[in-house]
């Protein structure tokens, strides 16, 4: 499985390499304003949450061997996921847009192409963006008050 921009359950190990939800989602709940590049309306990833990876990784157990991208089909931008986590978290801090240091060499669209892997394994993505980082909102939160503020 090739798998895209993955969020969701216990992935607070990682610390910097996170995911933009959960390290969004602790800027917010630390009151800290949303920062952003410029331009984060338009910068683009397939965001997938964990749930549906675990889907994916299920259904290959008998699947014929191959190469299968492990994501939603849909890009959304980094704009849309501080919008979502504000509504799900109960804020409306105004974002602060930085410039793209690395402008030059930034991938501002990723899309995975998922018809193989549905027509292969059956797999159907069940969260959209708006449904994952709802489900997630909770322990985002459990994060922020038991390993953030412990």
């Amino acid at each position: 499985l090739r798998y895209f921009n993955v969020y969701g359950a216990r992935e607070f190990y990682k610390n910097k390499t996170a995911s933009m939800v959960l390290q969004f989602g602790l800027q917010i709940l630390s009151g800290k304003n949303p920062r952003l590049f410029e331009g984060s309306d338009k910068i683009k990833r397939d965001f997938v949450y964990i749930k549906d990876i675990v889907q994916a990784n299920l259904l290959t157990l008998n699947a014929a061997s191959g190469v299968y991208n492990a994501a939603t089909g849909i890009a959304r931008s980094f704009q849309e996921i501080v919008d979502i986590l504000q509504r799900e978290l109960g804020s409306n801090l105004p974002c602060e847009y930085i410039p793209n240091p690395y402008a030059r060499s930034y991938q501002f669209h990723t899309q995975a192409d998922i018809e193989p892997t549905k027509k292969a394994l059956g797999y159907e993505p069940k969260f959209s963006l708006e449904e994952g980082i709802k489900d997630y909102a909770a322990e985002i939160k459990r994060i922020y008050e038991e390993e953030i503020n412990a």
